[in-house]
């Protein structure tokens, strides 16, 4: 049996190890987290770039280009709901490839009720073939471990599956990136069912960064985060801990023990939801690396 420090040290060591890629997420039109970004990150950091449903793709690109020139890797959200018109993707893509260096690009179906034009789900922007012509050469897809408030699970994984062959048709490498929650056992879970499934895209884990108690709540009740909240409730120091704005060692601590024990769960790094404070999240990231 292992002793209690045995234990943190592997656990300090499997978290540093997961740490080892890890990407924030920002908004486009937040100047004060574009400057965060800017001047306090790592070269070479994925910045994954969201935009509001009416924003315009200038601001988008701007973004990028910003996040680009700071020597950062920007990721821009590519909503299909947001958009109005195959022309508007085309336009949109040219830019980011062009003017930023994009590369790579999260691909969603997006919230919004009514539709801005006429496309309806992420599969519908890949299957155009206007990501690989325009020169994007891998895709980000997002995934539900705890299910999707709107979305029933057995939809969920038939949109997976469509997604990722769909990429695997035009050869877009693929990442997915997780849904951020707070319970490691649903993601657990969720990564070993994708691997019975005989999915292999590699899994980044999806977690909150440092907010505060109202913001963390309500964003995660809009995005259907229930079990989590649940595990939160019952257990009260870690509900003290994440919902007072930190990200206790332990939540990604078990999935990082897990990922080492076994390997085939095929989680590759961290994905900050960062609530405006993406040095919040970057620092409490290179603080956990360097305690290994």
């Amino acid at each position: 049996m292992l002793t209690a420090q045995k234990h943190d040290d592997r656990e300090r060591a499997a978290l540093a190890d997961l740490l080892r890629t890890y990407s924030v997420e920002i908004t486009a039109h937040d100047e004060k987290a574009l400057k965060a970004v800017e001047s306090t990150l790592a070269p070479g950091t994925e910045v994954f770039i969201a935009n509001l449903p009416d924003e315009r793709a200038e601001v988008l690109v701007a973004a990028a280009l910003r996040v680009r020139r700071a020597g950062l890797e920007p990721v821009p959200h590519i909503v299909a709901r947001n958009l109005k018109s195959r022309d508007d993707l085309d336009g949109m893509l040219a830019s980011l490839v062009r003017d930023a260096g994009v590369s790579t690009a999260l691909i969603l179906g997006g919230d919004r009720d009514r539709k801005a034009g006429n496309f309806e789900n992420a599969l519908q922007i890949i299957e155009t073939g206007l990501l690989e012509a325009h020169g994007i050469r891998r895709i980000a897809i997002g995934c539900y471990p705890e299910g999707h408030p709107r979305i029933p699970d057995e939809v969920l994984w038939q949109a997976l599956r469509a997604k990722l062959d769909a990429a695997a048709r035009v050869g877009l490498e693929t990442v997915l990136v997780s849904q951020f929650l707070f319970d490691p056992q649903p993601l657990i879970e969720f990564a070993r069912a994708l691997r019975r499934e005989g999915i292999e895209a590699p899994l980044r884990v999806g977690v909150a960064g440092p907010a505060d108690r109202t913001k963390l709540i309500r964003y995660a009740l809009r995005c259907g985060v229930g079990a989590s909240l649940r595990v939160l409730r019952e257990r009260g120091s870690l509900a003290r801990n994440v919902l007072a704005g930190e990200t206790p060692d332990t939540l990604l601590g078990a999935a990082a023990v897990a990922q080492k024990e076994e390997p085939e769960l095929g989680m590759a790094g961290v994905h900050f939801f960062t609530f405006g404070d993406p040095a919040g999240s970057a620092r409490w990231a290179e603080e956990a690396r360097s305690a290994e």
